[in-house]
């Protein structure tokens, strides 16, 4: 992985993460649970580094955002009603 530059940990809060994985599917699939939490500067792709077993992708996150009851707990379905 490249280095990590000082802007991306320059404030309580935010956060590198280096994921390594067996496959761009399990890889991706962790990235978007983080997005789901938090803001987050995401990869679009994988990357494979020579001689090392699976996958990696680097992704940033903004803790400091406020999380909601839904994103926490999940969506809720509620009934709706049409009104003509």
């Amino acid at each position: 992985m490249d280095p990590i530059h000082e802007t991306h940990v320059s404030e309580p809060g935010l956060v590198v993460v280096d994921v390594a994985a067996a496959d761009d599917a399990t890889a991706l699939a962790f990235q978007q649970l983080l997005a789901e939490r938090w803001a987050t500067a995401t990869a679009e792709q994988t990357r494979r580094d020579a001689g090392q077993p699976g996958v990696r992708l680097r992704c940033y996150l903004d803790l400091r955002q406020e999380l909601t009851a839904a994103a926490v707990v999940g969506p809720t379905m509620e009934p709706t009603t049409i009104r003509p």
